[in-house]
């Protein structure tokens, strides 16, 4: 019985490979498209690519062109091929503006540009365009049932920015030039008042103070003691039980004690 079920998996196998070779070769568009749906259909997205790859250029206009770049932007996308299906999503919401896919084609041709955003240290051009169209959709389809999952990818691409920009910043802290470091840590606070980053940046701009102050000339020393102080209760005013507290509390005891000896 096993052997009967194999032969027949490989006589359908052989079937479908030979219909997909003749399609190829195939002139008649037609009999191109029948396959290339069968494909799509049957979930082999890399096949169907070829065959509407050789269909599309001449398909606009025939009744079945709306579905077969639906098929087409789908194939991409579900071969990973993000570039590729947000420019066909993109051109058929364009093409094709009162289809029934034209709310799914607009957000997933968005989600495409998310997909090829890249880890936060590398160049951010991509997570631009994916934010900027994702809200693009969120304010032209507020009601959209895809809105909870835009709203998530956006706030983790804005996360993904600002973690580059702290990063940025607190460099200037790690080669040791720590004016530069506060001010680079304070213009962050200041642009993303809202960053998961900011307890991080209020810390290493303590560290930043604190280590200026002590490395000072003794005419710069209690004036930039006291910036730290301030940086200090800067950090446990945003979080009293800040997971840098002895650190913090440690620097305060020094810069205490430092201070100590301009009061006399």
């Amino acid at each position: 019985m096993k052997k009967i079920v194999s032969l027949i998996v490989l006589v359908v196998l052989f079937s479908s490979c030979s219909e997909y070779q003749k399609a190829l070769k195939n002139e008649d568009v037609a009999a191109k498209y029948d396959v290339a749906a069968k494909m799509y259909d049957n979930g082999k997205y890399s096949k169907a690519i070829r065959l509407f790859e050789q269909i599309a250029p001449g398909y606009k206009g025939k009744p079945q062109a709306e579905k077969m770049f639906y098929m087409f932007s789908q194939s991409y996308y579900k071969t990973k091929q993000y570039y590729l299906a947000g420019y066909q999503f993109e051109s058929f919401a364009s093409s094709y503006p009162k289809s029934e896919k034209q709310e799914e084609a607009k957000y997933l041709g968005a989600l495409c540009y998310s997909k090829l955003s890249p880890v936060y240290s590398l160049d951010q051009v991509d997570t631009d365009k994916a934010i900027a169209k994702l809200q693009s959709f969120i304010d032209e389809y507020p009601n959209s049932t895809y809105l909870p999952e835009a709203n998530k990818v956006a706030i983790d691409l804005r996360n993904k920015l600002e973690k580059k920009a702290f990063e940025n910043a607190k460099q200037y802290n790690t080669i040791s030039d720590f004016k530069a470091a506060q001010i680079a840590l304070d213009n962050f606070i200041s642009d993303y008042p809202g960053t998961p980053f900011k307890e991080d940046a209020l810390f290493y701009k303590l560290d930043s103070a604190y280590k200026l102050a002590v490395n000072s000339v003794e005419q710069k020393m209690e004036e930039r003691l006291n910036v730290a102080k301030s940086a200090y209760n800067s950090l446990i005013k945003f979080n009293a039980s800040t997971k840098y507290k002895a650190q913090a509390d440690e620097m305060l005891a020094k810069i205490d004690n430092d201070l100590k000896q301009f009061s006399k």
